[in-house]
């Protein structure tokens, strides 16, 4: 079934092809006798912009054994820490084609560079309602997985959504529909201040390689990824979106060279649902997920498909003053799970808790300071025993340019 699927889409990505070159020809007709010789050229029309993010995760630290390899890196490890040095280049270069270029200068805490978003999306009809999207991307799957970073409330991500794609993003194809009205929506809720998670269409359906970003595939089974996600305006002008996804394929882990290799390649399937009431000036924001997928067993020393749950739930709310918004939180987050992407795919039982305050001073800045309550369980053939627990206070500074 997932064959078949995969063979539609590219189908479909070569018929959008063919009517995105038909209309390319007729521009360039028009190019050629209608058009003034001062139009701008491309390169006019690349926009720059981006953030910074500095974290100190040292304060009232309880267990300096306690991390967080998905997250954040510094903790246990004191000092400053930059997170995130993002600059994105986009921009309209063409009536029918969007470019967007994102690389990392802080990529994992080392200071070095990595290519985050790399794609092109191809306008197939003219008001742009549908989108191919072509290129390394987020894979539409969880809202909190497709919000910024830049935008997102809590420090991190949640482990029972985020641990579906490393660095929420893939090399592939996506196919995105939305009525302008509702792109013109999805703006306005990241624009406003809302925290919304961007413009990933009402649906969107996709393939791509599965092993996830600035990695190479493994394999030659591509997964297969769709999501609806619908966000209504109540007559009290109340913002609510609601949203179903899933995935599935067949996953390549990394096992260590002492344990048995009899399987390296797993299946994999996702599903859950999302809810979120954007703060206005009360915020509730909701997201589960269910699904199956490698994980290590501790008892047979192997690594086994098995059940996987995790989400989490943030509430919130946004004061608006003189001085810029304040926005205080909490969240509580839990995942039961392999990860697939760490050894063995590392066994994980997460409960976190979080309380914190985002202030916006003005555009260019943000503080946040969130104290993390963190019960954590990472086990593969190097550590099966590996438990610890712990709290901490974390703080970061975010410069918007």
């Amino acid at each position: 079934m997932r064959i078949h699927f995969a063979a539609a889409v590219v189908v479909l990505t070569m018929i959008s092809l063919s009517a995105f070159a038909r209309g390319a020809e007729g521009d360039s007709l028009l190019t050629k006798t209608s058009e003034p010789s001062t139009r701008a050229e491309w390169y006019d029309r690349i926009q720059l912009r981006g953030y910074a993010q500095m974290r100190y995760n040292g304060l009232f630290e309880s267990n300096p054994n306690l991390g967080c390899s998905q997250c954040d890196k510094s903790w246990g490890t004191g000092g400053f820490f930059l997170r995130r040095i993002r600059m994105i280049f986009s921009g309209q270069i063409h009536e029918r084609v969007y470019m967007y270029i994102q690389p990392d200068f802080a990529s994992g805490g080392q200071n070095f560079a990595q290519i985050r978003d790399a794609y092109f999306d191809l306008g197939i009809d003219a008001k742009q309602e549908f989108r191919l999207r072509i290129g390394q991307s987020k894979v539409p799957f969880g809202f909190e997985n497709l919000q910024s970073s830049q935008n997102r409330i809590p420090l991190d991500r949640n482990d029972g959504l985020n641990s579906a794609v490393l660095n929420e993003r893939d090399l592939g194809v996506f196919l995105y529909y939305a009525p302008t009205e509702i792109r013109e929506r999805f703006s306005y809720l990241v624009s406003s201040g809302l925290k919304g998670s961007g413009d990933y269409g009402v649906f969107g359906v996709g393939i791509y390689n599965g092993q996830t970003a600035n990695l190479p595939e493994q394999n030659r089974n591509f997964h297969a990824v769709t999501r609806v996600s619908y966000p209504m305006k109540l007559t009290s002008d109340q913002f609510v979106e609601a949203s179903l996804q899933g995935y599935a394929g067949k996953f390549v882990i990394n096992r260590n060279p002492l344990t048995d290799f009899d399987q390296i390649e797993f299946p994999e399937f996702r599903f859950g649902p999302t809810l979120v009431i954007y703060p206005q000036p009360f915020g509730l924001q909701a997201e589960f997920n269910w699904g199956r997928g490698p994980q290590y067993n501790p008892e047979t020393n192997d690594v086994e498909e098995a059940p996987l749950k995790g989400g989490y739930v943030l509430a919130s709310y946004m004061k608006k003053t003189g001085m810029g918004a304040i926005i205080p939180f909490t969240r509580y987050h839990f995942y039961s799970g392999g990860k697939k992407f760490e050894l063995d795919a590392t066994r994980h039982r997460v409960n976190e808790l979080e309380i914190g305050i985002e202030w916006q001073f003005h555009k260019a800045l943000e503080l946040v300071t969130m104290y993390t309550i963190s019960d954590r369980s990472a086990r593969n053939s190097l550590d099966p025993l590996n438990r610890e627990r712990g709290s901490l206070l974390r703080i970061q500074a975010q410069v918007n340019f």
